[in-house]
């Protein structure tokens, strides 16, 4: 990853060479006149940093070409005659910061880094909603996220077969848009998709609501009535929430899967069904049976294949650009002109962890196009929690060994491996969510590499 890149109009030649001394992190241009600037704008850098007062000219001037022309380029304004008046006139004509000489090479670097960031997530921002155009989802999934490309290769290699499968997530996931993706993806894609969730329907309903019932079975029951699997025949039945299931139903539904028939509450006929069962839970299945509230036999049954789905918080920028999809959906559904979302609220999104995941997300994202005046989301729009998050860059005990304790530096690597791993290997976001320099990520990579060779 090059260094992010400064063009500095300065007509001071020994001012120009300290700060291309005085800044080993940037890839320092520079310029002695607005002509030159102008050529050098060819190779449009992250961030401008100009002098006012120039040899006939100016660096204001310079500043508003550059609003025209460069509107997400973030210019900083430098002044030997630093005042209010001057500081207003610079940010009304759109420069990002302002700064008085003599310079503070620390404070210099501070904001040229920010402003490199900001621009980063602007061009971010400003190519989402054409990556939500062309990413048109893997059968409606978003993302590709590491995690979310081992998903939908799972689904890929499971579709094909009529196999039982378990998906295991936290609640907000998507469960039931992978299990529409498997049953997209399968021969059964002509033939019905049907859902329930356990915890939905009460405990004395259950049985009648899967298997159907007969007119008379009881009171109330004046006419047959068809159950899901009997609607799913042929095609999927999905079973959101089966860690709810009463004790009592796990044993009829281990009965209906293993013998591919069901028998309607009060009927003495079996019939026989054609069902592809895919299950879903955000409970531990296998800590439930040491419990005894969950039958060993049953979860035999339907962990044939797992799919593990990832929490949102480790999905990187998948964030950004399922937030984009809601904005683009929202918009059109409630009739507002909210566009994109403002690079600071964006990184107000990567940091927040997202306990809901994917439906919060789509909360958050469905009530800031409701508050937003305008057409780009802002912090303003976003809830408090969110707004004021701050990166979750915290160890997990779990992550560590628990055979043995591990030196600091091993826990080191290893959580910032992990963490290059859930930001796509892009080493600039990983520096970000650490809040690292970069320079200091890369040289900790090579060493490891090294250190592994």
């Amino acid at each position: 990853m090059p260094d992010p890149s400064v063009l500095v109009l300065e007509d001071d030649t020994a001012l120009r060479d300290l700060l291309k001394q005085g800044l080993p992190d940037f890839d320092v241009r520079s310029a002695a006149t607005l002509s030159e600037a102008r050529d050098a704008l060819k190779d449009v850098p992250d961030v401008v940093l100009t002098d006012v007062h120039l040899e006939g000219e100016s660096g204001l001037d310079f500043a508003r070409e550059l609003r025209e022309s460069h509107p997400r380029l973030p210019v900083i304004v430098m002044t030997a005659f630093g005042d209010l008046t001057l500081a207003i006139q610079a940010l009304r004509v759109g420069a990002y910061d302002f700064l008085t000489k003599p310079l503070d090479l620390a404070v210099l670097r501070t904001a040229l880094h920010r402003a490199a960031e900001t621009h980063q997530l602007r061009r971010e921002v400003r190519d989402l909603r054409r990556q939500v155009r062309i990413h048109r989802g893997f059968h409606e999934l978003v993302g590709t996220s590491p995690a979310m490309k081992r998903v939908y290769g799972l689904i890929d290699r499971v579709a094909p077969v009529p196999s039982s499968v378990l998906l295991r997530g936290e609640s907000g996931t998507g469960k039931e848009l992978v299990a529409r993706a498997l049953h997209t993806a399968s021969p059964r894609v002509g033939q019905p998709f049907v859902a329930i969730n356990c915890t939905a329907v009460p405990d004395a309903l259950l049985e009648s609501e899967l298997f159907g019932h007969v007119r008379g079975a009881f009171t109330d029951a004046h006419q047959d009535r068809t159950g899901l699997f009997s609607r799913a025949n042929g095609g999927t039945l999905f079973l959101d929430e089966i860690g709810d299931l009463p004790k009592p139903m796990q044993a009829k539904l281990l009965r209906a899967l293993q013998e591919r028939t069901i028998r309607p509450v009060g009927s003495d006929r079996d019939v026989p069904v054609d069902v592809r069962v895919v299950a879903a839970t955000h409970r531990d299945l296998r800590g439930m049976v040491e419990l005894g509230t969950f039958r060993d036999d049953l979860l035999y049954r339907l962990d044939v294949i797992r799919i593990e789905l990832p929490p949102l918080r480790e999905r990187g920028s998948d964030i950004l650009l399922l937030a984009q999809r809601f904005v683009d959906a929202f918009s059109e559904r409630l009739g507002r002109q909210v566009r994109r979302i403002e690079p600071e609220a964006a990184r107000q999104l990567l940091d927040y962890a997202w306990p809901g995941n994917v439906r919060e997300l789509q909360n958050c994202i469905e009530r800031a196009v409701v508050l937003c005046p305008g057409d780009s989301i802002s912090l303003d729009d976003l809830p408090a929690k969110v707004a004021k998050a701050r990166p979750n860059t915290q160890v997990l005990a779990v992550a560590v060994d628990p055979v043995a304790l591990l030196p600091l530096a091993e826990v080191e690597r290893r959580y910032v491996l992990q963490v290059l791993e859930a930001m796509g290997g892009k080493r600039a976001e990983t520096a970000q969510v650490l809040q690292v320099d970069r320079k200091t990520l890369y040289r900790k990579l090579e060493r490891w590499k090294a250190d592994a060779s």
